[in-house]
């Protein structure tokens, strides 16, 4: 079924509460209700959203907005240790994690207590604790805008990096709408506990159930950031840069210790947030937005009515500020529109 909104006002469509709107807002449940639309007639561009999470609308948006609220979770139980998991594109991404981690099924709990639903964690590759969706994802199922019709993809074919894939890419970006997921799960116990405050949570033990590892991660995620129904923001506002090792040498110069992470090659990742807390900027507000005063990785809407402009300067000074002191440049993980 096909519900439509003219002129429609976007501030329940994004967590960071901007009170913009669109020329047209439509909610479809079904594949077939996405064939059936007439798209050459709907005002231009055209963007697809899940929960509006990980967006920043900085003024009106003069097209479409679409919003899948397709809703399935069907396992294809064959006996084996990898279960596949098939889930619409419009399933609430944290009811999925509940439902698998009650079921006893491994590869979802680290990523507990996200905002966003199942399409949008497949297009931004969403992770956590050291684990990313592309981790667990088998393939996804589109509806090709281009042709008008469905496709598929293997994960392979996705093109994933960090907080990246083949859907935010220039030459693909809003040419496939993801109408389905398939996840990749497994009955054996296969915790991913080796990654920050996990590691000294379970200190060398092992987790009886997915369960547990998701009530820990939701404990740890409730204690640093805000709650998206309390203070408006989209999570993590910043990537975490990745420098080359000389670089971080450089970035380490007169402090004791630096938390980093070395990946392949001899490349590092250092938390955006610690350098931000570094240049002062942990709980500083400016107008209505604010650094989260508990994780400054997050800018809020503190006042609840600050506008898209104040959000940007913000996020302009503290990127300044880093540049400056560090020599590394921030970049946004938040989608500007």
């Amino acid at each position: 079924m096909i519900r439509r909104s003219d002129n429609h006002d976007l501030s329940a469509q994004n967590t960071f509460r901007m009170k913009v709107s669109c020329a047209c807002y439509i909610e479809y449940d079904t594949i077939e209700d996405l064939k059936s639309l007439d798209f050459d007639s709907l005002p231009k561009p055209i963007m697809s959203i899940g929960e509006g999470s990980n967006l920043l609308f900085t003024k009106d948006f003069e097209g479409t907005v679409l919003r899948s609220c397709i809703d399935y979770i069907k396992y294809f139980d064959a006996g084996a240790d990898k279960v596949p998991l098939a889930v619409g594109s419009g399933v609430k991404w944290d009811d999925l994690v509940a439902k698998t981690c009650a079921d006893g099924m491994w590869g979802m709990e680290n990523l507990s207590l996200i905002p966003g639903t199942v399409g949008a964690a497949a297009v931004q590759n969403i992770g956590a604790y050291g684990v990313e969706a592309k981790d667990i994802i088998a393939g996804v199922t589109c509806f090709d805008l281009q042709t008008r019709d469905k496709t598929a993809f293997k994960v392979h074919e996705l093109r994933y990096g960090y907080r990246d894939s083949l859907f935010k890419d220039p030459e693909f970006k809003g040419r496939y709408i993801i109408t389905g997921v398939l996840f990749s799960l497994s009955r054996v116990p296969s915790p991913k506990i080796e990654y920050g405050a996990l590691k000294k949570i379970f200190d060398g033990r092992q987790p009886a159930s997915p369960m547990e590892v998701r009530e820990e991660i939701i404990r740890i995620r409730r204690e640093k950031l805000p709650d998206p129904e309390e203070i408006g923001s989209a999570g993590s506002f910043f990537k975490n840069p990745v420098v080359s090792a000389a670089q971080f040498a450089q970035i380490a110069q007169g402090y004791d210790t630096v938390p980093h992470f070395v990946l392949e090659g001899g490349f590092v990742k250092v938390p955006a947030a610690w350098m931000i807390e570094q240049c002062g900027f942990k709980g500083v507000r400016k107008g209505g937005a604010a650094v989260y005063e508990k994780q400054p990785l997050v800018i809020v809407n503190a006042s609840g009515t600050a506008a898209p402009d104040e959000i940007v300067a913000l996020e302009q000074e503290v990127i300044d500020a880093v540049r400056a002191k560090f020599g590394v440049e921030l970049h946004p993980e938040v989608e500007h529109i």
